[in-house]
């Protein structure tokens, strides 16, 4: 997800698209636990996501 796109989505999508990135990452890393993980970089990819969207919230909080 580009940054570009995570700014134009309203306070509400943010958080919403964030909890559903979380759920992502739990079930990743369940699938990772038990050794069904078909790409191990997609962790890495929705933990960045995670970050950005933090980011863009934090930096809406502040203005």
């Amino acid at each position: 997800m580009k940054i570009a796109e995570i700014r134009s989505l309203s306070a509400n999508e943010l958080v919403e698209k964030l909890n559903e990135l979380k759920a992502e990452l739990f079930h990743l890393r369940f699938q990772h636990a038990i050794n069904q993980l078909d790409n191990p970089m997609r962790i890495k990819a929705v933990k960045r996501d995670i970050a950005k969207i933090s980011t863009v919230i934090k930096e809406n909080e502040m203005k």
